[in-house]
Order: C-alpha cells, then sequence, then structure tokens
C-alpha cells in the first residue's frame, strides 16, 4: 500500500469518528485491530468500539495537521476542538496489516481555551 494510501485510510478514520460512521471505521480496522493511549492499553476493537467510539460526541471538530506515512505506518498530528470550547493537539501512530488499521497508539498534547493553556488535573 502507498504512503498516500495510508494517509486517506487515517483520514478516513478521522472523518468516520467524527460522524460516528461505524460501518466504515468496521472496514478500515482490522480483525485484530488493538488501541492504546494514556488510558487504554492495547484494548482490542470491540473494547475500542464500547469504550472510545462515544467519545466523538464531546468533539466540534478536528483538523489533521500533518501526517507522515512510511513502511508500514504513519504519524498524524492533528487539533481538535471539543463542544466545550477546549482544543488539544494530540499524535497519533498507526500501524497497518495489509489494507487495514492494525494498531493506534495516541499521545496527548496539552489543553487551551481561548487560546490560553488549560492545566489538566492528574
Amino acid at each position: 500500500m502507498s504512503d498516500s494510501t495510508k494517509a486517506d485510510k487515517v483520514r478516513a478514520l478521522f472523518k468516520a469518528f467524527l460522524s460516528q460512521d461505524r460501518e466504515v471505521a468496521d472496514r478500515l480496522l482490522s480483525a485484530r485491530f488493538t488501541f492504546t493511549s494514556p488510558y487504554d492499553d492495547a484494548i482490542d476493537k470491540s473494547a475500542y468500539f464500547e469504550r472510545c467510539w462515544p467519545n466523538s460526541k464531546h468533539l466540534k471538530s478536528h483538523v489533521i495537521e500533518k501526517i507522515f506515512a512510511e513502511g508500514d505506518g504513519a504519524f498524524v498530528l492533528y487539533r481538535a476542538t471539543t463542544t466545550d470550547g477546549k482544543e488539544f493537539r494530540n499524535t497519533e501512530f498507526f500501524e497497518f496489516d495489509g489494507e487495514q488499521i492494525r494498531s493506534v497508539n495516541v499521545f496527548f498534547g496539552a489543553t487551551y481555551k481561548n487560546g490560553s493553556f488549560v492545566k489538566e488535573s492528574g
């Protein structure tokens, strides 16, 4: 699969997440899909749809700023705005298995509101 095709698949998953188009997402994700974030340790596809998929209701928008695809992977940097006006930037690393997404690892960035840094508790 070409690097541009990988980038297209990343964009398609982001679009499916925001629009809650689970059918499209299901086709993009492999049966062996895993998702890792600071809250999730390599959860499987069904746990991802149960625990993470509903979170898009808190998003107003997201903008993909950069995608770097090479070999069997792709990094994406994006900025998102929540329904309560907070903004954040995250990076995700996608691994591919043939034509499908095999895994996603999320790395969280800082949060902002009205252009000012918002300190997260923790």
